[in-house]
């Protein structure tokens, strides 16, 4: 997917997710290997309100696929568990 589309597809409804997906796009999708930018892409499909509830470990994705790219986004912005 080129880079201005991913762009726009990760500025979301809400600051929250901008503040989190935006960063990720410009400081670790680049890196990713590709199978997890597949991931990516298939995470921008889905609504906000999911999104926010899995970075907040509100819940997870029930989609294994979706579970691991969630999973490296919190490990990559500042959304780790605190122990």
């Amino acid at each position: 997917m080129e880079r201005n589309r991913l762009f726009w597809g990760s500025r979301r409804g809400m600051l929250e997710l901008d503040l989190v997906l935006l960063p990720f796009l410009e400081n670790v999708y680049p890196s990713l290997p590709q199978e997890d930018k597949e991931r990516y892409w298939k995470l921008l499909e889905s609504e906000d309100q999911d999104m926010f509830g899995w970075f907040l470990k509100r819940q997870d994705p029930d989609d294994t696929e979706l579970l691991r790219i969630v999973k490296i986004i919190r490990d990559n912005t500042g959304l780790q568990a605190q122990s």
